[in-house]
């Protein structure tokens, strides 16, 4: 079904002009967000390119809008149960683990389903799939907080700030195990990650680069009581390192300078952003034209994202509806394009990851591979099941929920709490708290299509157009019932498109 989609003729579109106009407004912000609303998309259409893709990145955050969890500013010491701790203490250290990852979790969905700038939260969530870390391994919520609100303030800043602040984050470093890295002992985890999914790509480098490196970043570790970043020179190896070809007495910030000169940095970034925004074919030409741009600003993200933002390619027919939503994406976006303002983030972040994306739980550390990878028959089921319940949510229609079979068989809510522990009470907890979350959920159809448009048939298309990057595969009926519409559009296969 999703082949037959990506096959599909698309829109025949007209040549840009000054003026954005309505469906290049939609594509951009779709692109950009989560997926727009009738109000953002007019307020763009008036403005041409440039205008709005300035105001787009003026408008970026560098902070959280809604304020955290208590538990994520704690000051308390960054301690895990000693080897005198008694088996109970041990429970109680998980269930602490559980309870603050998934306040953590609702906390984010929530904020990317409020935040007026929805830019901010596409890049941090982007970048929370590069510099990858997960509260399986980093465990205290703390930590993984703090990465997240580092990945924020630079989303849109500058890359090599960025890279430095990443590297010397403590859910990074216990993540990759940097803090155990040591003189004489050299842990190569980081090393070899900075280099191939961090900065040069794969291909780029040699092993012995990698052993090389590990030693320049010996040294760098985690405070324990503070849970900041520390520096144990009489860890550190101060002799003469090779790296990349280059060789001095590297330390760990000196093995960045040479990977941020090294021009296949800014390539491989370009080439992420690409596939992110434009389509899953980087165009190599282009790529490198930005690349070079991106290396010579000192890596600004807003001046490469701009000169992406603003390609043609960007806005070409034949790359409208090639990219997957990812679960987040679908979640998100379908909440703020019907105007749902959910109480709890929770049952949202627990269907993203029923659909395969848990926040502050990547996979391994290339992240999620993303792409056609989202769609499979379970994790397609759950994209449906979703969006139905949604529809059915209409204050009008008075139809039922139906259970999520992701729950029902153990792959939504409860996959979070299995990942830190073995409960199976608190996972059928869980799996309640995502039935009672979806029924406090009310969507009015009738008044939503109203406000499309004066008449039936400007309504439809409005819906259509809003919704959808391509026409409709199983369109409702012009005169089906606005619950019908609304179900009918958010079920068609398009939707899970952008």
């Amino acid at each position: 079904m999703l082949a037959a989609v990506l096959a599909a003729s698309p829109r025949v579109l007209a040549a840009p002009g000054d003026v954005l106009g309505t469906e290049d407004a939609r594509h951009l912000l779709a692109r950009t967000g989560f997926g727009p609303t009738a109000a953002e998309v007019a307020a763009f259409a008036a403005l041409s390119r440039r205008e709005a893709v300035d105001r787009l990145l003026d408008g970026a955050r560098t902070k959280a809008g809604l304020p955290p969890p208590a538990a994520a500013l704690t000051q308390e010491p960054i301690r895990f149960p000693g080897p005198s701790a008694s088996v109970e203490e041990r429970r109680e250290f998980n269930r602490r683990n559980v309870r603050e990852g998934l306040e953590l979790r609702a906390w984010w969905l929530q904020e990317m389903t409020s935040t007026p700038s929805p830019l901010t939260e596409r890049m941090t969530l982007f970048w929370h799939n590069h510099f990858v870390s997960s509260q399986q391994k980093v465990r205290f919520a703390r930590l993984m907080y703090e990465q997240n609100a580092t990945l924020r303030e630079h989303a849109l800043g500058s890359f090599a700030a960025l890279l430095r602040a990443a590297a010397k984050d403590p859910a990074m470093l216990v993540y990759l195990d940097g803090a155990q890295n040591r003189r004489g002992q050299p842990n190569e985890n980081f090393a070899r990650e900075v280099m191939e999914l961090f900065t040069l790509g794969e291909g780029r480098y040699t092993e012995q680069d990698v052993k090389e490196a590990a030693r320049a970043f010996t040294g760098w570790s985690v405070d324990r009581d503070t849970g900041g970043y520390v520096f144990r020179r009489g860890m550190h190896d101060p002799a003469v390192k090779t790296v990349l070809g280059r060789s001095g007495r590297f330390d760990g910030d000196a093995v960045l300078d040479v990977l941020l000169e090294h021009e296949a940095t800014a390539v491989h970034v370009v080439g992420k952003l690409w596939r992110e925004f434009v389509s899953p074919d980087p165009d190599a030409v282009e790529v490198r034209r930005i690349a070079a741009d991106f290396r010579r600003s000192g890596y600004a993200i807003k001046g490469a994202l701009r000169e992406l933002l603003l390609a043609d390619a960007f806005y070409a027919a034949e790359n409208r509806g090639v990219l997957v939503k990812s679960p987040v994406e679908l979640v998100v976006g379908a909440l703020r394009q019907l105007e749902i303002v959910p109480g709890d983030g929770l049952p949202f972040a627990f269907a993203a990851a029923g659909m395969g994306q848990n926040v502050f739980a990547p996979p391994n550390v290339k992240g999620w591979p993303g792409g056609e990878v989202w769609i499979n028959a379970n994790t397609l089921l759950a994209r449906k099941q979703f969006l139905e319940r949604l529809a059915r949510a209409d204050a009008g229609t008075g139809a039922p929920m139906r259970r999520m079979a992701a729950i029902d068989e153990g792959t939504g809510a409860p996959a979070i709490a299995a990942a830190f522990d073995d409960d199976r009470e608190r996972r059928s907890r869980t799996g309640r708290t995502i039935e009672r979350g979806m029924r406090d959920v009310a969507f009015d159809a009738t008044a939503w299509v109203a406000a499309r448009g004066a008449s039936v048939e400007e309504r439809v298309r409005a819906v259509r157009a809003l919704l959808l990057p391509l026409p409709a595969q199983s369109p409702a009926a012009d005169d089906a019932p606005p619950s019908v519409l609304v179900r009918t559009t958010l079920l068609d296969p398009a939707f899970q498109l952008k």
